[in-house]
């Protein structure tokens, strides 16, 4: 995972940069052609999850990292219209393909050693993907000032080897997946997910959360500068800080929340925490700006404190949700929350900030609290806690897809 959000992080910050220097293409038409890639890869976690149920994750994860090794090679050779297609396409499907599989990877493995929780594991993995994409960023960072065609092909030629080498790593050094398949008879797939309305119910709740976690890269750049009037250096050293609380403090942050509270009531948490964010980043507008970088570095830190309560609790959530036999299904399917918001978040950053500099706060913290109150009411209807379920095992609805 660290040799992969290492490729990540060396390519995004060049990616526009390098097509657009490679091409004759606008900014325009080739974030068209990026987007229309984006919306027609949508069905590939769907049978990925069947794939993963079927031969295990650990082969389907090297194969998304392979794909999307070739497909960081084939940018080399972009020059117009159809080999961005092919390049983007490639890249797209195996990005897909590794993030609707990693997950039952990491679940399996947790699984397997029998120390720890999942949450745990979430955390640390969490941590090494932020590390990893960090360090990507600070050494394309460093290449990009030299200001050179060479470098940036060379940075994505970097990249490409990066996602090849994770790719034998999975296959060289990752046990193969430990449980056990079992019978095909015993394997619920898409209909017995579609059925499951307690899954189907934490899959619309999540997609709220979603869009909170990802509102910080797509927002601050712009309200910093625009909407505050604030300095232009200023996001990317807040937006780093993110990086780095995420990177060293998840682990403590994960065993502090769950020593204390349910995997349903820590997401909850969050959404409350990412509710304040809101409330903190529209207050920054009643400041003086001399005090402006300072009081960003609060309002980042909340932010990042509802990322550690919510990513490694609501994937181990997740993991332990799925029936035997489904975890890939449900794991990949729970990966469109993330497609959703994605798809979203920038639409409405974009129609609410250009009305109002507030309205975006206002919007997001509100849809934050509405899924803080349906996780509450959701907690019944999900699987007993493994913190918790020894003491008392919460009362829920006996609902197909949900593992008794």
């Amino acid at each position: 995972m660290a040799v992969d959000s290492l490729g990540t992080g060396m390519y995004l910050p060049v990616s526009l940069l390098y097509l657009l220097q490679s091409t004759d293409l606008s900014l325009a038409a080739i974030g068209g052609l990026m987007s229309l890639v984006n919306i027609a890869s949508l069905p590939v976690p769907l049978a990925v999850g069947r794939l993963v149920d079927r031969f295990g994750p650990r082969t389907v994860v090297a194969g998304g990292q392979a794909l999307q090794g070739v497909g960081f090679l084939l940018y080399l050779t972009v020059s117009g219209a159809g080999s961005l297609l092919v390049a983007v396409g490639v890249t797209t499907v195996g990005l897909r393909v590794y993030w609707s599989s990693v997950f039952t990877l990491i679940a399996d493995q947790a699984d397997s050693e029998g120390h720890g929780t999942k949450d745990q594991w979430f955390a640390r993995t969490g941590m090494i993907r932020e590390a990893g994409a960090g360090g990507g960023a600070l050494i394309a960072g460093a290449l990009l000032a030299l200001d050179s065609v060479r470098v940036y092909n060379g940075i994505i030629l970097g990249s490409g080897l990066a996602f090849l080498l994770a790719a034998c790593v999975v296959v060289w050094l990752v046990p193969a997946t430990p449980r056990g398949l079992p019978p095909p008879q015993e394997r619920s797939g898409h209909r017995a997910l579609l059925k499951d309305r307690p899954f189907l119910a934490l899959i619309a709740t999540c997609t709220i959360f979603a869009l909170c976690s990802s509102f910080l890269a797509l927002s601050l750049p712009v309200y910093v500068v625009e909407g505050l009037r604030g300095p232009s250096w200023a996001p990317g050293p807040l937006l780093a800080l993110n990086t780095v609380l995420l990177a060293t403090c998840s682990v403590a942050a994960t065993g502090f929340v769950r020593r204390r509270c349910s995997r349903a009531r820590a997401m909850a948490w969050a959404g409350a925490l990412w509710a304040l964010w809101c409330v903190l980043s529209a207050a920054a507008t009643l400041l003086p700006s001399a005090t402006l970088v300072p009081y960003l570095v609060i309002v980042v830190a909340c932010f990042s404190l509802a990322e550690m309560t919510y990513g490694p609790v609501v994937n181990a959530l997740v993991a332990d949700a799925a029936p035997v036999g489904s975890r890939g299904t449900y794991m990949a399917a729970f990966q469109y929350t993330f497609a959703f918001a994605s798809i979203i978040g920038p639409s409405l950053f974009g129609l609410l900030f250009s009305r109002d500099r507030l309205l975006p706060w206002l919007a997001v913290g509100l849809l934050a609290l509405m899924g803080t109150v349906l996780m509450l009411r959701l907690e019944r209807r999900l699987p007993p806690d493994p913190r918790t379920s020894q003491r008392s095992e919460p009362a829920r609805d006996t609902v197909p897809g949900i593992a008794e």
